[in-house]
């Protein structure tokens, strides 16, 4: 599991066993709780390919990313050597040591005109973040053995988040975001306007490690699947988890300062996924029930009915 830290990359380490995998984890800028771990930086061509020779998987998942947008979009060189470098060269070393390579995309690289895009649709990022995606999706397609997924607003708990500024990437996704307001009586400004399709961590995971176990080799959707502006995904947050929904006002992305362009509607079609990998992804309100389940003690859930 490339990526340990992040929240995809923890629900990984802590959900491998149950598919009959035995976990080697990495890590970089943050330390991994996670046993089996090693340091990798995967921009590092020599070290990822010792690497992987040392621990000779019979798979890899490839988690890390640079994945703040408009970070990418000011940094375009830094966000090109991590997201398309370091897909190749962990994509070099899945050749080398004939490991199957789960590489971990977006549903942004369509430009979103007009949504419900399947895996055949052809895509057109708008931003360096979806370009630099997009090419790593075609360095790892010219493997014999390989897998892509297209993931969408990926949300849940995550023990290592905190609040998310202009790094690189972002560690406290949009629920936890938002639950961190409202907790506060704060008011929660959300774009009405953009539409994606918002996909809880832990049914990610399964997806991939599902993908780990197929031999099949393509692109696969793996989003949830309730097709929502950010600003109903915010209002469903409210709702589920008890506070008022008063505290979240709709704003259009003409007033919300982004510096990369965001695509209109990215909502993707997930039967391709479901059918192939046996799953069954998560409606919004389904995905969050699930977190709410999971909620940690010190989340204020007092106004919950």
């Amino acid at each position: 599991m490339i990526g340990s830290t992040g929240l995809v990359g923890s629900k990984l380490a802590s959900m491998a066993t149950r598919y009959g995998f035995e976990p080697y984890n990495t890590q970089n800028m943050r330390e991994s709780p996670f046993p089996n771990s090693k340091q990798l930086d995967i921009t590092d061509k020599e070290a990822t390919l010792r690497l992987v020779r040392e621990i000779d998987p019979e798979v890899i998942i490839n988690t890390a990313a640079l994945t703040n947008v408009d970070y990418c979009e000011t940094h375009k060189n830094e966000a090109e050597k991590v997201n398309v470098g370091g897909a190749r060269n962990v994509a070099e070393a899945a050749r080398q040591n004939d490991s199957r390579l789960i590489q971990v995309s977006t549903d942004i690289v369509f430009d979103g005109t007009y949504g419900h895009y399947t895996e055949s649709d052809t895509p057109n990022p708008l931003n360096q973040y979806a370009k630099t995606k997009l090419e790593a999706e075609g360095v790892v397609s010219r493997l014999s053995n390989y897998a892509i997924a297209r993931p969408s607003v990926v949300y849940g708990w995550h023990s290592q988040a905190v609040a998310a500024g202009s790094n690189a990437t972002k560690t406290m996704n949009f629920a936890m975001f938002v639950l961190d307001r409202l907790k506060n009586n704060e008011i929660v400004k959300a774009i009405r306007d953009q539409y994606n399709c918002p996909t809880l961590a832990d049914n990610l995971a399964e997806a991939l490690l599902r993908m780990a176990q197929n031999r099949e080799i393509g692109i696969y959707h793996t989003t949830g699947r309730s097709c929502l502006s950010r600003y109903e995904f915010a209002v469903r947050i409210a709702e589920i988890f008890g506070y008022p929904t008063q505290l979240v006002k709709p704003v259009f992305s003409s007033d919300f300062k982004q510096l990369a362009e965001r695509p209109k509607n990215c909502c993707l079609r997930v039967e391709k996924a479901e059918r192939s990998l046996g799953i069954r992804f998560l409606t919004a309100e389904e995905g969050l029930g699930e977190m709410r389940k999971q909620a940690p003690s010190q989340l204020d859930l007092s106004k919950q009915s």
